[in-house]
């Protein structure tokens, strides 16, 4: 169960982030250590699964268990399904949450690689989805279904990832589905303060009455929909 407690706007929470269980390069012990640093309340750790890898979802637990059970921070399983054909997303997403992750974002069509078409539409019409991750150039009618089903739209800081920002926040708030801001973290020099958070959802064309809520109100909801809070 989560520790998150109150509404301290300057605590970040990051639900996308990547270890050396996939092509991170710190340990998830390291990762919760330096997101702790960085004043962040809870990070989920979202390593790259397909079929061939998907067990590693299973293999950080310990890890994590000995995190939250010692150290101030909220520290959630995850698992980023990454280039997996469209077909199967759905299979993919529902075994990794029997193999015990809480998050589960989708490895959108980012601007700078080939994903496969198809893969945003999948994403956000299947229910074990929280997250489409840089969805690029997404359409009007795909966030459509992510409002209606719940999967919140990501605001990438991440570089190259970004260059889709302007696009999906003005598609997001057109249609009214949730976003969320954050990095796709691979080096300790990925992770960011509440602050410079807040400046890259401005940066994006978001109103500033809004972005307190993109940036603790839209995750918050997302744990509360899975039971963790």
């Amino acid at each position: 169960m989560t520790k998150i407690r109150g509404n301290f706007i300057n605590k970040r929470i990051d639900l996308h982030t990547h270890s050396l269980f996939s092509d991170g390069e710190l340990l998830p012990s390291e990762l919760a250590r330096r997101a702790y640093v960085l004043n962040h309340e809870a990070i989920a750790i979202t390593d790259h699964v397909d079929a061939s890898n998907i067990d590693c979802v299973k293999k950080i637990k310990n890890a994590i268990l000995d995190i939250k059970d010692n150290w101030d921070i909220e520290v959630i399983q995850g698992a980023e399904i990454t280039h997996a054909p469209a077909e199967v997303i759905g299979k993919l997403a529902s075994k990794a949450r029997k193999l015990g992750a809480q998050i589960v974002v989708v490895h959108g069509e980012t601007l700078v690689e080939p994903v496969i078409e198809g893969t945003n539409l999948a994403a956000v019409n299947c229910p074990e989805v929280d997250i489409l991750a840089h969805p690029g150039l997404i359409t009007l009618e795909e966030a459509e279904i992510a409002r209606e089903n719940d999967v919140a739209l990501e605001i990438s800081t991440r570089k190259g990832h970004s260059l889709g920002n302007g696009h999906v926040a003005k598609v997001a708030m057109e249609v009214g589905a949730d976003l969320v801001v954050d990095t796709d973290t691979h080096t300790p020099e990925d992770l960011i303060t509440y602050e410079t958070a807040y400046r890259i959802a401005k940066g994006a064309g978001l109103p500033e009455n809004t972005v307190s809520k993109i940036l603790r109100d839209n995750p918050l909801k997302i744990l509360r929909n899975k039971g963790l809070l």
